[in-house]
């Protein structure tokens, strides 16, 4: 049996913060990864592959031209699965070889195979070639990301009815596509997909969509999509499933009406990839998503054993992730950190993006703080209409009693690298006297800051 300070079971982005942390304080440290190629969710099925596929389309439709060339531009008059899948393929592998770079440079061991608890301490690895082996390890992280819920009443085929991981394996482009969930992973490939032109239909059973958002950027996001001929089913539930004779899905919601359609994706949430680690044998138990609840040092119920990223639940971002790996990591070890997950950013990679930090207007009003808002419509900046009349708006909520800057929310390209403006003044304590006087390279969109606090200074001083 093999002995290290700390053992880490997936390399998402969580898994390898903890891991080098760890290592960067002189531990011995282990990932273990059931996959024979690290990086996790992330870099095969999640974040790098969607974000990849959107980039590709964006280029390849013309889609940020249009508005200069019209809706009828293109880069690439025919795009087919195989020129997506090329840009994908290639990220792919430059992402992995980064990641196990990294790990081999900060000395962590990686052992391939799947892992499951012995004990609290000990954990039992099945090797490729079914060969067994046991580790040990003052503290382990659970890093086991999460898979998509598939529902029991979904007739999945893995072919025109898939998962959101299915979509990354498809052979052709569908003309039609109904997507089932409304959540971040929904609008996300709805929205991909409609810039390639493919009729496009949300269903959901909320009525609302992107709940922890701001309800303007919401407002403005729902009503650019009903703009491009996104068909938005909100309120409806599922009723049956079947194929009519042309191959096509015929969905049947409950309220009598029906989606025909080439391809039906179904975002319906995800549940934690927790199933083969035998966490009973550790004293750790699940919610009934088959997720692990932590404290704010994100150790379980047992104080040796933490879990990090998707595992844990919302927000399940690879940024959010990132940190948590790299705190539960420095607590497993006694190494003092500021706690701040009020200033993590949130990035929604639809098209258009959304991204927002800080405090919403809900919770402004529910924790009784005065506020004042200030907005700049990006289409109104300079850079905005070079690029092509970029759509998008950018809001700024202000405290009334000292003007330090709350929440930042923005929808349109480049949102979520604008919001790290905003972070940044916030995590400060700046607010409207310095974005006022700052002066920003003109044009930019980043422009849009300054307007925006020129509109809250005049709501605010008259």
């Amino acid at each position: 049996m093999k002995n290290f300070d700390l053992i880490v079971i997936g390399s998402g982005p969580g898994g390898q913060r903890a891991a080098i942390q760890s290592a960067k304080l002189g531990k011995k440290v282990a990932v273990i990864e059931q996959q024979r190629v690290v990086g996790g969710v992330t870099a095969h099925t999640g974040t790098i592959p969607s974000k990849t596929l959107r980039e590709a389309v964006l280029y390849l439709s013309g889609w940020k031209q249009k508005g200069i060339y019209g809706r009828g531009y293109r880069v690439k008059d025919e795009i087919t699965i195989d020129d997506l899948l090329h840009r994908l393929n290639v990220t792919v592998a430059q992402q992995i070889e980064i990641i196990r770079h990294q790990l081999e440079r900060n000395g962590v061991q990686l052992i391939v195979g799947t892992a499951s608890f012995q004990d609290a301490n000990t954990l039992r690895v099945v090797d490729p070639m079914e060969k067994e082996a046991l580790y040990a390890a003052s503290n382990i992280v659970i890093a086991t990301g999460t898979s998509p819920n598939r529902p029991a009443e979904i007739p999945f085929d893995d072919s025109t009815i898939l998962d959101s991981d299915g979509i990354l394996k498809l052979k052709s482009l569908p003309r039609t596509l109904a997507v089932i969930g409304a959540g971040v992973i929904g609008v996300e490939y709805a929205t991909i997909f409609s810039a390639l032109d493919t009729k496009v239909t949300i269903i959901d059973g909320r009525k609302a969509i992107l709940d922890f958002i701001d309800e303007d950027i919401v407002d403005y996001f729902k009503q650019d999509l009903v703009g491009r001929g996104i068909t938005l089913r909100l309120g409806e539930r599922i009723g049956s499933m079947e194929k009519n004779e042309a191959g096509r899905t015929v969905i049947h919601l409950q309220s009598g009406r029906r989606v025909v359609s080439d391809l039906v994706m179904v975002a319906a949430g995800r549940v934690g990839s927790t199933g083969s680690l035998n966490l009973e044998a550790a004293g750790v138990d699940t919610d009934d998503k088959k997720r692990l609840r932590v404290d704010e040092f994100y150790r379980t119920s047992v104080p040796h054993i933490y879990a990090v990223g998707d595992v844990i639940g919302f927000p399940a971002l690879a940024s959010t992730s990132a940190e948590q790996g790299r705190m539960a990591a420095c607590h497993a070890f006694g190494l003092k950190v500021h706690n701040q997950p009020e200033l993590f950013p949130f990035g929604i990679y639809a098209v258009p993006e959304i991204s927002m930090v800080g405090k919403t207007e809900q919770d402004l009003q529910n924790e009784g703080i005065g506020y004042e808002t200030g907005i700049a419509r990006l289409r109104e900046i300079a850079r905005g209409q070079i690029q092509g009349g970029a759509d998008g708006m950018l809001k700024l909520l202000f405290s009334l009693e000292d003007e330090r800057l709350l929440g930042v929310h923005i929808i349109g390209e480049a949102a979520t690298e604008l919001v790290h403006i905003g972070q940044a003044i916030i995590a400060l304590g700046g607010g409207l006297g310095y974005l006022t006087t700052a002066v920003f390279n003109y044009p930019t969109f980043a422009e849009a800051y300054k307007v925006a606090a020129l509109d809250a200074w005049n709501r605010i001083h008259g």
